[in-house]
Order: structure tokens, then C-alpha cells, then sequence
């Protein structure tokens, strides 16, 4: 004979709590941003030398210097130096630096070294590091340190050009300083009021500034503020702004309270 098989049997069993696989947790993520903003603080500084025949001869590698300036928070200083700054050179050229004055960290600025030509035709001498600050970029000084140039001008041509006026030269100095910072974004703050709107609506009252309606009472007038009496109360609301408004809403005359009382009602 045939066995009776339950089909039931065959119904596949649902899996354990322990058996079924959880997904992974997802993973928390979060996200932030920065911007390195590298600029140039330029200045300028103009300084004149009168006496130029008086400081020749004070000896190779000593100089004039012009007073100090301030350029992107630092101190700065042009030196002047009539017999040239190397000895290899023995005096045939005038050597010309700007300086760093100011102690403290390391300070990178780019710098131009103009001498004026004093004829009125703009043909001046200019020396500038700005328009090669690609090549190998800013200059990198500590304290004392300078940026310029040992053979700036031959002597003998300098002497015999029309830089030179009434004995008297004109330096014109611009320095840059390279200044970097760091922006994250910008998180702005509100100062939340106190909960005292109260005070303020009384202040308000009793300043009389901008009252627009006015109630009789046994006599006594007191003035008040439309808006302010229909956020507080339902019967000014339709009185003042609604449909079936009071036309004659500029004095209401109230009936059965006295001064004193309705003066101090909310």
C-alpha cells in the first residue's frame, strides 16, 4: 500500500534568530571643508638721499639707511650703499637693499627697488622681483635679512645720469609680504532675548511713542497701540481690524470700570 505523506512535513522550516545574517551597520559619515588663501600685503616707501658726493668713500659695505616703515605688520628699511656692499667689486658699483627691522618669525615678501630719474622723462631704473616671483617665488627673511642688489648701478654712470640731481638721489622702494591663512567655514551666532517682550510692550505704553487710538475712562484719556491691543485680545482684534470695525475706533469710551483699574489691566 501506499504511505499518505503530509505535505505539511515538507514545508521549509523558518531559520533561527541566530541563524538569519543582520546587514552591516551603516557606516556614519561626516563631511568638512577649508580654503588656504595665500595673499600680498604691498607698501611702499619713498627715500631720499641729499649729500650723495658727502656719503662716497665711507667704506665698502657700509651704508645710509632711510627711516623704518611698516609693511603687512612688519618693519621694513632701505640701505643705500654708495661704495657697493661687496669688496670684489672694489667700489665700482652702488649696491641697493631693503630690509627686514622686525624681529620674530620668518617673514616671505617679494620687493622693487626703483631709482628715479629726475629729467621728468619717466625713465626710471627699476629692479623688480614681482614680475619674476614665478621662477622660485617669494624671498624667505629673518631678522636683518635683506633682498637686493649688490651691483644696482655703476658708479661712474650713475654719477654722469640725470638720477642724480643737485646731489640728491630718489629711491622709490615697494615691498609685498606674503601673508597665508587658513578659512573654515564661518559659524554664526544669535543672541537669543530674554523672555521679557512683557517689559518692553510696557515701556512702550508708557512712552506714548506711536499711539494710534485712545480710551475714555470716567473721564481720564489713555492712549495705546492698535496692534498690541489686538494680539492680546479678541474683542480689539474685531474692534479695531475686523470686518464690522468700529469706524469711530480712534477714542472708544469705556463703560462700567474705573480709572485706576482698567490703567493696570493687562
Amino acid at each position: 500500500m501506499g504511505t499518505i505523506v503530509n505535505h505539511r512535513d515538507f514545508r521549509p522550516k523558518p531559520p533561527t534568530t541566530s541563524s538569519v545574517s543582520q546587514p552591516p551597520p551603516s557606516p556614519s559619515t561626516s563631511s568638512s571643508s577649508s580654503t588656504s588663501r595665500t595673499d600680498t600685503v604691498v607698501g611702499t616707501h619713498e627715500f631720499k638721499i641729499n649729500g650723495y658726493s658727502l656719503a662716497k668713500g665711507m667704506g665698502v659695505g657700509k651704508f645710509v639707511a632711510s627711516d623704518t616703515f611698516a609693511v603687512g605688520g612688519y618693519a621694513w628699511a632701505v640701505y643705500f650703499y654708495p661704495d657697493g656692499k661687496s669688496g670684489e667689486d672694489n667700489a665700482a658699483y652702488v649696491s641697493l637693499f631693503v630690509a627686514l627691522a622686525s624681529e620674530g618669525t620668518d617673514v616671505r615678501a617679494l620687493f622693487e627697488l626703483t631709482l628715479l630719474d629726475q629729467s621728468g622723462r619717466d625713465n626710471h631704473k627699476v629692479h623688480s622681483h614681482f614680475n619674476r616671483m614665478m621662477d622660485a617665488g617669494p624671498y624667505t627673511l629673518k631678522y636683518r635679512g635683506s633682498m637686493g642688489y649688490k651691483r644696482f648701478f655703476k658708479r661712474s654712470l650713475l654719477e654722469t645720469s640725470d638720477y642724480l640731481k643737485d646731489d640728491c638721489l630718489i629711491i622709490h622702494c615697494c615691498v609685498g609680504v606674503v601673508k597665508t591663512q587658513t578659512e573654515g567655514p564661518k559659524i554664526y551666532s544669535i543672541a537669543v532675548p530674554p523672555p521679557d517682550i512683557g517689559q518692553h510692550f510696557g515701556k512702550l505704553l508708557e512712552s506714548g511713542k506711536n499711539t494710534d487710538v485712545t480710551f475714555e475712562v470716567e473721564g481720564e484719556i489713555f492712549s495705546a497701540h492698535k496692534l498690541v491691543l489686538a494680539a492680546r485680545s479678541p474683542v480689539f482684534r474685531a474692534q479695531l481690524f475686523g470686518p464690522m470695525k468700529d469706524q469711530n475706533s480712534q477714542c472708544i469710551k469705556v463703560e462700567e470700570m474705573t480709572a485706576p483699574v482698567f490703567k493696570h489691566t493687562d
